[in-house]
């Protein structure tokens, strides 16, 4: 496992506890626990079905279609959502998913016969991956973790799932297992901490995307698809 290297943190820390006219302090120190703890007592009791329902609400006020469906016909599913956003070019991860969820023949032999073009990310290619997510007019991604009360998909970006793919096709369509799903930001956090905690290796890149791309920068009018994916949907995927 890399560890990364902290660049002037003794020094940061002398010239903190100096502005604030004391020693540093190098023990007896512990994470304060707050009495009030808002962000562990919001969705708290929720069933995975609550969320599943919050996570539906949500989509309506982040401008993203909303899909269901069950593991065996998720193919399908996939394919007539596919074709409801106008088809090919496709852009997607380089994903074992893909194969785990039996998409494996929708992606080599049902789209390349309707004559769709289907990129799959591969690290060797370098920049053609960035300019066959350009020319998509669909990028594909599983979420890794799900976000019920702001709509967030997840994504755990490496050398192989490419952020482009979610960022750069016309629409954006996420894959969400119903078991991904979490209450919000604090549980994600959670579940990213516990992995580091376990030594797994994290990519270096987490995007937290919540629908397609807009501003309200300008007057504070809400403009939908300004920059990145102009439409995006949400395909559940009841796993559990």
């Amino acid at each position: 496992m890399m560890v990364g290297t902290i660049q002037n943190r003794e020094q940061f820390l002398a010239n903190t506890a100096k502005n604030l006219g004391r020693s540093q302090r190098t023990e007896g120190v512990s994470t304060p626990v707050y009495s009030f703890q808002p962000q562990y007592r919001i969705l708290q009791d929720a069933s995975q079905d609550e969320l599943l329902q919050v996570l539906k609400e949500q989509c309506k006020s982040i401008h993203v279609d909303y899909f269901e469906t069950t593991e065996n016909e998720l193919g399908s599913k996939l394919e007539d959502v596919v074709q409801f956003y106008g088809g090919g070019p496709l852009s997607l991860w380089n994903d074992e998913r893909f194969h785990q969820f039996g998409l494996q023949d929708l992606i080599e032999t049902v789209w390349p016969n309707q004559s769709y073009d289907v990129h799959i990310w591969d690290p060797a290619k370098g920049q053609e991956n960035i300019e066959r997510c350009e020319r998509a007019n669909v990028g594909i991604t599983f979420s890794d973790i799900t976000l019920a009360e702001s709509g967030t998909v997840v994504l755990f970006n490496d050398e192989n799932k490419g952020r482009s793919v979610s960022l750069l096709p016309t629409t954006y369509i996420a894959i969400i297992p119903k078991s991904t799903i979490v209450q919000r930001m604090t549980q994600a956090s959670i579940k990213i901490r516990e992995k580091v905690q376990k030594g797994e290796i994290l990519p270096s890149c987490i995007n937290f995307i919540t629908g397609p791309s807009n501003s309200a920068d300008i007057e504070m009018n809400l403009v939908v698809g300004v920059h990145g994916p102009v439409k995006a949907a949400y395909i559940i995927v009841k796993d559990k």
